[in-house]
């Protein structure tokens, strides 16, 4: 009698939740973001990868076709968060460092501590890399109940080590590396909080996961799926990616267990694109990862599910990073009034739900005007054309997936040091890039044909934006490496508690 009065009382409480959210908004959310992904490492966009759950969901959803990210991980990840530039917080100059005091600003406004508002149970899994030299600066400070993961932007998916320590953590607890697979341990910890979710509450799961960035690591089931692929590391990388495609189908069928499956809002996002050279591809996309060409900035992205109106269909407004705060917190049933003035964001829940116009008509890529050629670059879109200013990065061709590049970064002590190839490559150019680049993405989204001597005018007008944009430009805070962060002192873990 007891269980069915449960039961009765969990069925009353969905009734009046989905009532009050609406038949467009979404009970719960699970925000997906796959590291270091290329355009071209997805079935959707790819038939010769394996990945069926996350093609099954962006097909039976909406696949996003202008959904634009920061070139490397700690700005796009920034951006979603807060909703705001990272040329304005500081955090434009490429990823947070493991040993520099820095973290994304605790002024900024994190959007599931508003979700915690609204009355969801936020839970978090995986890469968090928006700094943790100070405890508030930790996941569990800025809106996540629990959190499993690692700190900073890469580790050994089995022993969890990064340089010379551990950076595995349950909440703010550093743990041991248990040595399984760590896209394994994530979908394992995801599907514990679902079996255990109290569904009289909404559910936001952030899984940003481990995948699929160097070091290039796949249990061998995953590798041998691609027997037909020479190349080592594509070969590799693309058993990664089934890899992580396959822990999101153990989500969904946890979602599917429980019940909670058609009342799930799904987002999926790459932080930024594949890394030519470390297995990652971005074909017909230039460039990759570390460029401000599309193949580093424009994401393999979907949503799919709850809330969603126009279903199997593809969406071509533009989107960038920073509107997934409001445009969750829409979802999520928010008006976004305390917000919506405050950040650079736009809610663009109407438009990718119903296939409405976008709210978005320009975005910036990037403003850095440090001198240092190897992050001084800007770039912006304004409708169609697209305009670089400065050295757009190192990888500037059209790289198919199994195309030997040299000059690659290897895994060092440095793992975030991308000066090595910048530098080799400005050394083989003679120099920093110079002048202006503009493309019209509409008739060239693979920008063959540069414009900026055809059209003056535009460049010229798109650089007066550019310098309207600056005028809340914060200088780079990318500081040096402070010893105080040797895991030495924290036996022999990567931990807050030194700045």
């Amino acid at each position: 009698m007891m269980e069915k009065r449960i039961s009765l009382i969990t069925v009353l409480m969905s009734l009046i939740l989905c009532k009050t959210f609406g038949h467009t908004q979404a009970r719960h959310i699970v925000f997906i973001v796959a590291d270091d992904l290329g355009w071209n490492d997805v079935g959707f966009h790819n038939p010769d990868m394996i990945t069926p759950n996350i093609d099954k969901l962006a097909r039976q959803g909406v696949i996003l076709n202008s959904s634009y990210v920061q070139p490397v991980c700690s700005p796009s990840r920034h951006s979603w968060m807060t909703g705001i530039y990272p040329f304005k917080a500081g955090l434009q100059h490429g990823a947070i460092l493991p040993q520099q005091a820095v973290c994304s600003p605790l002024s900024m406004q994190f959007f599931p501590e508003r979700l915690q508002e609204l009355g969801y149970s936020t839970h978090m899994i995986g890469k968090w890399h928006l700094g943790f030299c100070n405890t508030e600066c930790t996941p569990t400070r800025r809106g996540f109940e629990s959190y499993l993961g690692y700190y900073n932007g890469m580790e050994d998916f089995y022993n969890k080590t990064i340089i010379n320590g551990v950076d595995y953590n349950d909440g703010l607890k550093a743990i041991p590396a248990d040595d399984r697979y760590s896209t394994y341990a994530y979908a394992d910890r995801a599907k514990e909080i679902i079996d255990n979710h109290n569904q009289t509450k909404q559910l936001f799961l952030y899984l940003p996961f481990q995948s699929v960035h160097i070091p290039i690591e796949v249990p061998k089931r995953f590798e041998d799926m691609y027997q037909h692929i020479a190349n080592d590391d594509r070969r590799k990388y693309s058993g990664m990616v089934s890899a992580m495609d396959e822990a999101i189908g153990n989500v969904t069928q946890a979602l599917t267990d429980k019940g909670m499956i058609d009342d799930t809002l799904f987002i999926f996002t790459a932080d930024n694109g594949g890394w030519p050279g470390h297995g990652g591809n971005n074909y017909p996309l230039r460039g990759g990862k570390i460029t401000i060409f599309e193949g580093g900035t424009r994401a393999a992205a979907f949503v799919s599910g709850s809330g969603i109106e126009k279903k199997g269909s593809t969406y071509e407004g533009l989107i960038h990073a920073v509107d997934w705060h409001p445009t969750i917190l829409s979802a999520a049933g928010s008006s976004n009034d305390e917000t919506i003035n405050n950040i650079d964001g736009l809610d663009q829940w109407k438009a990718i739900s119903t296939g409405a116009e976008s709210a978005r008509n320009e975005f910036v890529y990037n403003l850095d005007d440090s001198l240092d050629p190897v992050t001084g670059h800007a770039a912006i879109r304004v409708g169609d054309f697209k305009l670089i200013s400065g050295y757009p990065g190192p990888y500037r061709d059209w790289y198919k997936p199994e195309q030997e590049i040299k000059g690659s970064i290897g895994v060092s002590a440095q793992p975030y040091d991308y000066s090595a190839i910048v530098y080799e490559d400005l050394s083989k150019s003679n120099g920093i890039w110079s002048g202006d680049g503009l493309y019209n993405l509409r008739d060239d989204p693979t920008e063959h044909n540069d414009l900026s001597k055809q059209f003056p005018d535009v460049v010229k007008k798109l650089r007066a934006k550019l310098d309207e944009y600056r005028k809340a430009y914060v200088k780079p805070n990318f500081p040096k490496n402070d010893d105080k962060s040797d895991p030495k002192y924290y036996d022999g873990h990567w931990a807050p508690g030194w700045c």
